[in-house]
């Protein structure tokens, strides 16, 4: 049988018919295995329980129709999808991640497990224990005696006992699973995070920040919350259904291999059902990250939206997005639900052949009235913990799926290890060569940038680049920063300061901004370098002073007042490579003044590599480098430049012409 499932999985109204045909051969043999000479009574029984048969063909009937959509829901979703998603770096989730993952926390688990079984077996002698006292009442019945009461109090002392000890046991294991739960979580996102910020810039080009973020936060709490559902529910519904069967096979062994008969066709019905929910799970989880995308991106980029007025389109995009998620989780709810009322109506029809069955017994002098209460209650254990393992089931799918999305990062591999080499200091002081270099963005692989770039920057002097948009001056600053990589190199990226066109500050104080590039400095030298790039005076303007909590981005300062403190961060940090990528393009006049005047002081004593437009901020430069079509056309001072009367001539010339009013 679950062979044939293994081949079909993918075919559903295939593996529906199978499941139907085998439920339908199974209560029809049930009869012949069991009860070919056994009494007219028992065969009784046995068509009492085949009523149960009707609910899984009618599960598998709704759940087809369910299956069905999402299929062609798949197909729609497909047609939209992203080609940078992160599966493509992957392969797929195994059980050796899974242990990889709770190993460090195995100790806990194990103490979980104990106490979890320990649960389950208390549970398995409360029915027992029941069946016992009810054997005695119904003694009292015939016999109203004192003698006959007194016989209760040591039943009811074991009863007290059993309460006490599932009690403290499940405290017990219920804590330790916390404890599990949440150190594995908190590790996951530190490890997701660490993995991320550490892949080369070529792997962002292609996600989307929200995706990324949505693995970090959302699925390792998806994975948490059903790990220790699963574990706590899942152990104590095997355990006790395990010496549930054994207790009902003591008490009747004919009505216990009736109801045992049809387990293994509920577990095979259950791993298609899941197979089908994983699916949608992923599918859904994916959805829900690009939606919670297009908020994220609308809010980063809400300056951009109000300037255009597109608040409604934004509002518009994302309902749309939203919608489909709904849309989605409404379908998975729904196969869910379907697997779950499928679950409980089948074993509720073994309930009500257990209490037919039972009579029948009773009246045959098979079974007493304490065997059938034990019987009972013992099946109605079975059946709770039947029920919750349909529950435990829908939450493993959606944990196994938000832990696939966690690990399809983890299994991530970085183009080159940022630490595995680094220059040692005081090397920085020779110059920068770049030699021979061949390079493309990983995004558009078929378009060259630079093909044999060859530049050498000398250690102590200022050397500028300057040329018409896109010649390729930003990319070699990327390519020194060790942003992307070409075919060799080594990381200098922790001795390397920049100030760019749109310096990028964190969503925290001024102070804090400052000390990003050396976390250890003291307040004195955050204040030294925030008076030495012209920051300190307008710092001193705010209520707060250095203790002014700046936005994201940087939002509440102006563009100059952000420059000067990304000045003062360079300055803080004392690298001995400074690059200057067109610092100045985007200040008017006035701030211009003031960062240049800031510029000069940390330019001292330093190698500089400066990537400007504007032609009056590089004259002074010690080289200057005119890139063209990914090659150097020109190199010099500004004089020799100018005798030449070639580009850089023609581009001093140029915006001169541009700053004449």
């Amino acid at each position: 049988m679950l062979s044939k499932l293994a081949t079909n999985v993918y075919h559903v109204p295939k593996v529906i018919q199978l499941f139907q045909k085998q439920i339908s051969h199974t209560f029809t043999k049930i009869p012949v295995i069991f009860v070919k000479n056994e009494p007219f009574a028992l065969k009784k029984i046995v068509k009492s329980f085949r009523l149960t048969a009707v609910c899984l063909g009618s599960t598998l009937s709704a759940f087809k129709c369910i299956s069905l959509a999402e299929c062609k829901k798949k197909k729609n979703r497909l047609s939209s999808a992203s080609d940078g998603s992160i599966a493509q770096y992957h392969q797929p989730l195994t059980w050796m991640d899974v242990w990889l993952i709770i190993k460090p926390y195995i100790h806990y688990l194990i103490l979980a497990t104990a106490g979890a079984i320990i649960v389950a077996i208390l549970n398995i002698q409360l029915p027992i224990m029941l069946g016992d006292v009810v054997n005695v009442i119904a003694k009292l019945l015939t016999n109203k005696s004192q003698t006959s009461f007194n016989e209760l109090n040591p039943f009811a002392g074991k009863l007290l006992f059993l309460y006490v000890a599932q009690a403290v046991f499940t405290f017990f294991y219920i804590t330790c699973l916390s404890i599990m739960g949440e150190r594995m979580a908190a590790d996951l996102r530190i490890q997701l995070l660490q993995k991320l910020l550490h892949h080369d810039m070529s792997f962002f080009d292609e996600q989307r920040s929200g995706d990324l973020t949505e693995r970090i936060v959302n699925d390792v709490q998806e994975w948490k919350s059903s790990f220790k559902l699963c574990v706590a529910q899942g152990l104590r519904t095997f355990t006790q259904t395990g010496g549930c069967v054994i207790s009902l096979y003591l008490n009747s062994p004919k009505m216990t291999l009736i109801i045992v008969a049809v387990v293994p066709l509920v577990i095979a019905i259950g791993t298609f059902c899941g197979a089908i929910l994983r699916k949608m799970s992923l599918k859904v989880q994916a959805q829900n990250a690009l939606a919670s995308n297009v908020a994220e991106e609308a809010i980063q980029n809400i300056r951009t939206v109000k300037a255009f007025a597109a608040e409604d389109s934004e509002v518009e995009l994302y309902k749309t997005e939203v919608e489909k998620a709904r849309i989605m989780s409404e379908r998975l709810g729904a196969g869910i639900g379907i697997f779950q009322a499928g679950t409980n109506i089948f074993l509720n029809g073994i309930v009500l052949g257990i209490l037919y069955g039972g009579a029948q017994l009773i009246a045959s002098n098979d079974l007493t009235p304490g065997q059938l209460m034990s019987f009972l209650v013992t099946s109605q254990t079975i059946q709770r913990s039947l029920s919750q393992l349909s529950l435990v089931f829908g939450h493993a799918v959606k944990g196994w799926s938000s832990l696939a999305r966690i690990v399809e990062i983890l299994h991530l591999k970085t183009e080159h290890n940022l630490g595995s080499q680094r220059i040692a200091f005081h090397s920085l002081f020779g110059d920068i060569v770049l030699d021979n270099v061949k390079f493309s963005y990983p995004a558009r692989p078929d378009k060259t940038v630079f093909d044999g770039f060859s530049l050498k920057i000398e250690a102590g002097k200022t050397t500028a680049l300057c040329g018409p948009s896109g010649a390729g001056k930003s990319t070699i600053v990327s390519l020194i920063e060790r942003f992307y990589e070409p075919q060799d190199g080594k990381i200098t990226r922790n001795v390397i300061g920049i100030i760019s066109q749109e310096p990028i500050l964190f969503a925290t104080t001024i102070e804090e901004n400052i000390r990003y590039g050396r976390p250890d400095a003291s307040d004195e030298l955050v204040k030294e370098a925030a008076k030495l790039a012209n920051a300190h005076e307008f710092i001193e303007t705010f209520p707060d002073k250095y203790k002014t909590v700046v936005g994201e981005r940087g939002v509440t300062l102006s563009g100059g007042e952000k420059q000067r403190i990304a000045i003062a961060r360079a300055l803080l940090k004392d690298p001995p490579v400074l690059i200057l990528d067109e610092a100045t393009s985007a200040l008017d006049h006035a701030n211009e003044q003031k960062v240049q005047e800031a510029l000069s002081r940390v330019m001292r004593n330093r190698t500089v590599l400066v990537i400007a437009h504007r032609m009056s901020t590089i004259k002074n430069a010690d080289c200057i480098c005119v890139i063209k079509d990914g090659k150097v056309a020109e190199q010099g001072n500004h004089a020799s430049l100018m005798k030449l009367k070639g580009i850089y001539s023609a581009l001093v010339k140029m915006h001169e012409n541009d700053s004449v009013p």
